[in-house]
């Protein structure tokens, strides 16, 4: 029983420390770029050829 215990107060411990994480980098603006990573696939990389003629 008192494993039952200690791995329910790890587990929410863990859980703790994610969410925290998680809402850290909501007020961070970690999630605020929502429309470059759609759109990024329809612009073309500008980059030369490295051709040595």
């Amino acid at each position: 029983m008192a494993v039952i215990l200690l791995l329910l107060a790890a587990s929410i411990s863990v859980a703790a420390v994610f969410l925290i994480a998680f809402i850290w980098a909501m007020k961070d603006g970690q999630f605020e770029d929502d429309i470059s990573p759609a759109s990024r696939i329809l612009f073309d990389d500008n980059q030369k050829p490295n051709s040595q003629e």
